[in-house]
């Protein structure tokens, strides 16, 4: 494996082979049974488990950003 470059804030390389691979499941057509078979697992037995984890990542998180909400004014910088 090559060393990678520092592409500085945000990593252009990664986004795109991430968006490629949800492009790419989405062209699976599995997209609606995975969707029901996380929505199940929340129900089943995993679900303290999945619960954990979610809480886990709540605490690394800053918050949700606060442009997402309705009616939010967008910086004129952006």
């Amino acid at each position: 494996m090559g060393t990678q470059a520092n592409e500085g804030e945000g990593n252009r390389t990664a986004a795109k082979a991430y968006n490629k691979g949800v492009q790419d499941f989405e062209k699976t057509g599995q997209v609606e049974k995975k969707a029901r078979e996380a929505a199940d697992a929340l129900d089943g037995p995993e679900a303290a488990e999945l619960k954990k984890a979610e809480e886990i990542g709540k605490k690394h998180s800053h918050g949700e950003d606060p442009a997402l909400k309705k009616g939010a004014k967008v910086p004129s910088g952006a």
